[in-house]
């Protein structure tokens, strides 16, 4: 029986995932590590820390199985962030992570000189603050001794990949989220790497998700008692990586992750760009391309509220007091980190409105919980725009734990919401892919018929869902008026 690792490199941990060809999770292992602010707005970490959680993970995880079983390592990771190399393939400076605020003023340039119709004709996207062409520029203009020192450029889950086989390689669908690809004809955009003032060697070997990168170096195969054969498999970015865990391949199918950030992600066999790029249109972990929406704040907001605001850790009580659903007097805007999909404003904030004197507490959890639903909308209403068709959704995420939530958004999105008997996302995702590359499965949706499993689905209430629709129209023309506030207020 072989066996198969899954690693999700998140922001706040590695999770490392051990899986059989059958789909079954044999064990899970996580391993923190630090995220730094050395400056407001500023996130970065030291890839050094991700490599040690790998190791001490990798160990843990195989303590007690049959380590000759081991055939495939995969990854799902954290996008966007800038790991940069010099030529002894050392690191230069911490990584700069997708969280990162400080590229505004590079962001701005992208879209605003280089121009926003140059950048989606070059990379199907423009360009947002926490993408990887805006950092590099950041690091050109501010660290130009590091930026000269530069021999290889990588994301994060790349990096690993690196360290376990010595290959400088990443995947299609990572790979999209650097404003550095053309996305639709799979290939590094020459334009945009020469914008960046980089040469296309810095740039790591493309792969789809599901190929081979190479095996394991020797000594590590020694270290941690493997076969030298294992292979290290390219792994995709986390929300490509979590769709392939939740069967979201193929044509038309859809997955929502309430997770520190949230996302709405629409797999499609064709390549489809909206008109103002509110989307993102990026390529597949199984090989075709993808549309996602992504929004900073989601699981995080009802934290931030519950944990900083409330001062509670009892989620449930809290969400049991909510009792009318689509009659909230109360909206949220879930902007805590300004947001990215559809509006593509850092200066975008949080915000209640709607409060009268019989306001409950109740109400704004509700309202909490809505805004974040409105929100993820949003995009989804730019994907119906494309003619795309979708009538139910999959959910995962720590969001997704939450019953109420669930509800709220399978009636707020007019969509069948299913759950899947694995939550573990990007992870299991990583094994799969591990597993197609190693010949257990033809494909990537062989892979996923075969193994992600519905468990329960909520369906809409017709009743409920006019409700909704009458308060996300409402809910739609607040960001406008509001909007031209945000850079006043914005600290």
């Amino acid at each position: 029986m072989s066996l198969y690792i899954g690693i999700d490199l998140g922001t706040s941990a590695v999770k490392l995932l051990l899986m059989d060809a059958q789909g079954k999770i044999h064990k899970i292992v996580s391993k923190e590590y630090p995220l730094h602010f050395p400056h407001p707005g500023w996130s970065e970490q030291e890839p050094a820390d991700w490599w040690n959680g790998v190791k001490e993970g990798l160990k843990e995880l195989t303590a007690d199985c049959e380590k000759s079983q081991i055939a495939g390592i995969s990854f799902g990771g954290q996008m966007h962030g800038l790991v940069a190399l010099d030529a002894s393939d050392e690191v230069i400076r911490p990584a700069i992570l997708w969280n990162d605020g400080r590229t505004q003023k590079q962001t701005d340039y992208l879209n605003e000189v280089v121009g926003r119709e140059k950048l989606s004709a070059c990379t199907a996207n423009i360009a947002f603050a926490g993408f990887t062409a805006p950092k590099l520029l950041w690091m050109k203009e501010e660290e130009p001794e590091n930026f000269a020192r530069i021999r290889k450029i990588m994301l994060p889950k790349d990096y690993i990949a690196f360290k376990l086989s010595g290959v400088h390689c990443t995947d299609y669908s990572d790979a999209s989220g650097m404003l550095l690809l053309d996305v639709e004809h799979k290939c590094w955009s020459r334009e945009m790497i020469e914008i960046c003032g980089l040469t296309e060697d810095v740039m790591p070997k493309l792969f789809e998700s599901y190929e081979t990168v190479g095996t394991i170096l020797p000594e590590l195969a020694d270290e941690f008692g493997f076969s030298k054969d294992v292979k290290i498999v390219a792994g995709a970015g986390d929300n490509a990586a979590a769709a392939v865990g939740t069967g979201t391949v193929g044509d038309g199918r859809c997955n929502i992750s309430l997770g520190t950030s949230g996302t709405i992600f629409i797999s499609s066999k064709s390549f489809g760009v909206d008109e103002h790029n509110a989307l993102h249109s990026f390529d597949h972990a199984d090989g075709n391309y993808h549309l996602m929406g992504c929004m900073l704040s989601a699981a995080s907001c009802n934290k931030w509220w519950m944990d900083e605001i409330i001062g509670t850790k009892d989620y449930g009580a809290e969400q049991a007091q909510i009792e009318k659903l689509g009659e909230n007097h109360v909206f949220f805007l879930p902007y805590l980190m300004g947001e990215r999909s559809p509006h593509n404003n850092p200066n975008a904030r949080g915000t209640f409105i709607g409060m009268t004197m019989d306001t409950t507490r109740a109400d704004m959890t509700q309202a909490v919980l809505e805004g974040v639903a409105f929100a993820i909308r949003d995009s989804f209403e730019v994907a119906k725009s494309l003619g795309i068709q979708i009538d139910r959704t999959k959910i995962c995420g720590g969001g997704a734990k939450s019953p109420l939530w669930k509800k709220i958004i399978a009636n707020v999105l007019g969509l069948k919401v299913d759950m899947i008997e694995s939550e573990e996302g990007p992870g299991y995702g990583g094994a799969m892919l591990a597993a197609v590359a190693c010949g257990e499965f033809a494909s990537v949706e062989e892979a996923a018929e075969k193994l992600v499993k519905v468990v329960d689905t909520i369906e809409p209430d017709p009743a409920l869902v006019e409700k909704y629709n009458e308060r996300y129209a409402k809910f739609a023309k607040i960001y406008p008026t509001v909007k031209c506030l945000f850079d006043e207020v914005t600290i």
